[in-house]
């Protein structure tokens, strides 16, 4: 199904992504700013776990847009609820 080469590789893009979601924490920018990449990068690391890990990309493409939809949903009431903090 999948080669060991593929998963490496999506390890190694989790990983980087892990380590610039760190450094973006303390590289002092503006709030709005990080908090914009690090949602950004956490959207991107959902979507290639959701695919290649729990194996949507090999799914019905209904199935696919059903979780997305879920995705979407739980980023806009991360946005809420960061937006009631300040």
């Amino acid at each position: 199904m999948t080669s060991t080469k593929l998963y490496s590789v999506i390890f190694v893009v989790l990983f980087v992504s892990a380590t610039v979601q760190v450094l973006v924490e303390f590289a002092g920018l503006a709030y709005w700013t990080a908090f914009g990449l690090i949602m950004v990068l956490s959207a991107i690391k959902a979507v290639i776990v959701a695919a290649y890990f729990q194996h949507l990309r090999w799914e019905p493409r209904s199935l696919t847009y059903l979780i997305g939809i879920g995705l979407a949903a739980a980023l806009a009431l991360t946005l809420a609820a960061s937006y009631s903090i300040l």
